[in-house]
């Protein structure tokens, strides 16, 4: 039995007229014919009464014909479904982000993309500092990465969606809160509060990086798994930090930030994936990220 022996019997069962329902699935009546007496021959029993007068369908037609409906629209969704996967318009992506840096970012892609294609699941992989969403978009076992560059793996391609500015978070009782600028020389001999070393956060090798750069290694006290406890260490007093920008909307009582003096020290966030990712989910995703966050 064969998808076209079904539809046969439908077209010829909607019709009750050979000539009609050959007209209908655009074919010559004598192959349908045939395909009809093929599926009756093969089931064993006959399906519909006809004369030279008229065609009616048998017992045995009728309580073939509902579960032969159901067969081919269930078939048709099928095919629908398949094609619109290939567009992706269905699919799973994996995103991994770090929390408080992609506060903004995040829901606007979510929100584009849950609008755009209702079928495409994100499975949100949070506390991914950036370093280790790189490596997992490398390894294959994150579809898209909130990032900071540089980013240097092969084949994984990225594409600038923020610019950020490092500085500094302060508690607001602090000798310094009173400067609308901080050196960072003079920050030598704070104590401070960061992420923890080994864990892949591009925000401690930024604070690290601009500290050696003025001459000291930062004293880090106290470390953290993410910014709102950070900052939240922070107002509490127990030391001062490094951050970026993007994570200024994290206001608590006794905490200030501050920019840093000297030409301001930007880093950029991305969006990273692999070039041979064949998802067509992640492409469609992609192409929604182009509108809901454009490169600045």
């Amino acid at each position: 039995m064969e998808l076209r022996h079904l539809t046969a019997f439908t077209a010829v069962a909607e019709e009750l007229h050979f000539g009609r329902a050959a007209k209908r699935l655009q074919m010559a009546q004598p192959p349908l014919s045939q395909q009809i007496r093929q599926l009756e021959k093969e089931l064993g029993v006959q399906l519909f009464e006809r004369n030279t007068r008229s065609v009616r369908l048998t017992s045995a037609g009728e309580s073939f014909l509902e579960p032969v409906r159901t067969v081919l629209d269930d078939i048709d969704t099928a095919v629908r479904a398949a094609k619109a996967a290939g567009r992706g318009e269905y699919g799973r992506v994996t995103i991994g982000f770090a929390g408080a840096s992609s506060h903004e970012t995040l829901p606007l892609l979510t929100r584009a993309v849950r609008a755009a294609h209702p079928g495409i699941e994100l499975a949100m992989k949070g506390q991914t500092y950036a370093n280790v969403a790189l490596s997992r978009v490398a390894d294959g076992s994150l579809d898209l990465g909130f990032v900071r560059l540089p980013v240097t793996q092969p084949g994984v391609a990225y594409r600038v969606i923020d610019e950020e500015e490092l500085l500094c978070a302060l508690p607001s009782d602090h000798r310094l809160a009173r400067l609308e600028s901080i050196p960072i020389g003079v920050l030598a001999d704070e104590p401070f509060v960061s992420f923890p070393a080994n864990a892949g956060s591009t925000v401690r090798d930024a604070m690290v990086q601009a500290c050696e750069a003025t001459g000291f290694n930062p004293r880090v006290v106290q470390e953290a798994p993410d910014s709102y406890t950070i900052l939240a260490l922070v107002a509490a007093g127990v030391g001062v930090t490094l951050t970026v920008s993007s994570v200024r909307h994290i206001q608590q009582n006794g905490l200030v930030y501050r920019s840093l003096a000297g030409p301001p020290i930007r880093r950029q966030a991305a969006l990273a994936w692999r070039t041979d990712n064949p998802s067509a989910a992640l492409r469609a995703v992609l192409a929604v990220a182009e509108e809901a966050l454009p490169t600045p």
